[in-house]
C-alpha cells in the first residue's frame, strides 16, 4: 500500500469525503449568501445543492466548472493524487458534460513530507487526467499544516445535456453505479485492518471514472443524475428527493456494497462523517423497524469518488443498467423508485 516513511492519513484529522462539512452546516453557511438568480445565463449555481455549477454561452453551449479537494484518505500518494482527481472530474460528468481541462490545487506542510511525495501525488492526478483526456493546465500552492489535493475542472454540454439532481419523476427507477463502503473502508485504513485485497477494491472503485454520466446525458429518458459522495446514499438521495419535491424509497438489500464493508461496519469501522451526516439529515429519513445501526451506517457512509444516482423512467431502467454495466461500470444496480410524497428517503427493507 505504502513504501514511504511518513503516513499520509497520519498527517490529517480527516480524508476524502469524508472531510466534508456535514449537511446542515453547508447549508447555514450558504443561508445568506446573494442570490446568483440575477444572472441569466448560470443555469445551476448554488440553490438546490448540485454537483457543479453550469454556465450557458450559447443555443449551443454550457461551461461546466468545478471544484473538489480533500486530504488524504490513503497512504500511497500516488494513489491518494488518482482517488482526489477522479473524484472532482466526476463533478462534471454527474452534470452531464465531457471533461476538457484541470487545475491542481494543492497544500503540503513542508517539512513533513518529502519532494518526492507531493511529486507522486501530481502524478497520480495527472494519469487520471490522461486517462479522461484532458491536460492539467496549471493550479496553485500553498504551504498547508495538512496535506490537501485536488483540481478545478471546467466542462463543457448542450443545454439539453444539462442533467441536474432535481427533475425525478414519480415512478422513476432509482440507479446506482458504483458500490458503497468507501467510507468504512477508509476508517479500516486508519485502524490498520484493512486487507490488501480490500484495498486494491476501493482503489478499482475510487479511481474509475464516472465516464457514462455523458453518454447517459443524451438519454431524454435519463431525468435526474448526482455523484454519491460525502453525504453518502441517503444524504445525496435526499437532496434528489428535495429538490423534486417526492420521496425516494431504497431498498437496503438492493444498494451495493463494497465486499468486506458489511463486515467491517458490523465491527464498528465507521466514520466520524458518517454519525455527522445521521445528526443532520436522519429526521428526513425513515427505516424499517429493527434496522441495525451498522447497516444506517452503510447509508450515511461517505464516499469519496461514489459513483452516480440516475433517476430514469422506468420501462427503461433494464437498458439503461446495460449501457451502463458496458461502459465498466459492473457494480451497477436498481436499488428503489421515485414516489410522489413528501420530500424525503424512505428505506425499505
Amino acid at each position: 500500500m505504502n513504501t514511504y516513511q511518513v503516513r499520509l492519513t497520519s498527517l490529517a484529522h480527516g480524508g476524502g469525503c469524508g472531510c466534508k462539512l456535514a449537511p446542515s452546516v453547508l447549508q447555514e453557511l450558504l443561508a445568506d449568501q446573494p442570490a446568483a438568480a440575477v444572472y441569466k445565463q448560470l443555469l445551476v449555481g448554488t440553490e438546490t445543492s448540485d454537483d457543479a455549477a453550469v454556465w450557458q454561452v450559447d443555443d449551443n453551449t454550457c461551461i461546466i466548472a468545478t471544484t473538489d479537494f480533500f486530504m488524504p484518505m490513503v497512504d500511497d500518494p500516488f494513489d491518494f493524487g488518482r482517488i482526489a482527481a477522479t473524484n472532482a472530474i466526476s463533478d462534471v460528468y454527474a452534470m452531464g458534460g465531457k471533461p476538457v481541462m484541470a487545475l491542481a490545487i494543492l497544500g503540503m506542510p513542508l517539512g513533513k513530507i518529502s519532494t518526492e511525495m507531493v511529486r507522486e501525488i501530481l502524478k497520480g492526478g495527472a494519469s487520471v487526467c490522461a486517462t479522461a483526456g484532458i491536460p492539467v493546465a496549471g493550479g496553485h500552492s500553498i504551504d498547508c499544516p495538512e496535506p490537501v489535493y485536488g483540481l478545478a475542472v471546467i466542462g463543457t454540454c448542450r443545454p439539453d445535456q444539462v442533467r441536474r439532481n432535481f427533475g425525478v419523476q414519480p415512478g422513476d427507477a432509482l440507479i446506482l453505479t458504483k458500490p458503497v463502503g468507501v467510507g468504512i473502508y477508509s476508517a479500516a485504513i486508519k485502524q490498520g485492518v484493512l486487507a490488501p485485497k480490500a484495498y486494491q477494491e476501493m482503489i478499482d472503485t475510487t479511481t474509475l471514472l464516472n465516464k457514462v454520466g455523458a453518454e447517459l446525458s443524451s438519454d431524454k429518458d435519463v431525468h435526474a443524475i448526482t455523484d454519491v459522495t460525502g453525504f453518502g446514499v441517503l444524504g445525496h438521495g435526499l437532496e434528489m428527493a428535495r429538490g423534486s419535491k417526492l420521496t425516494l424509497a431504497i431498498e437496503a438489500d438492493a444498494v451495493p456494497l463494497l465486499t468486506d464493508a458489511a463486515a467491517l461496519a458490523q465491527q464498528g469501522h465507521v466514520t466520524g462523517a458518517s454519525h455527522r451526516n445521521w445528526a443532520s439529515y436522519g429526521h428526513d429519513v425513515v427505516l424499517p423497524a429493527g434496522m441495525p445501526e451498522w447497516r444506517r451506517h452503510l447509508l450515511a457512509d461517505p464516499q469519496t469518488s461514489g459513483g452516480l444516482l440516475v433517476a430514469c423512467a422506468p420501462s427503461k431502467a433494464d437498458a439503461i443498467l446495460r449501457t451502463i454495466h458496458q461502459s465498466g461500470s459492473p457494480g451497477a444496480r436498481i436499488i428503489g423508485r421515485a414516489e410522489a410524497g413528501t420530500p424525503s428517503v424512505r428505506i425499505v427493507s
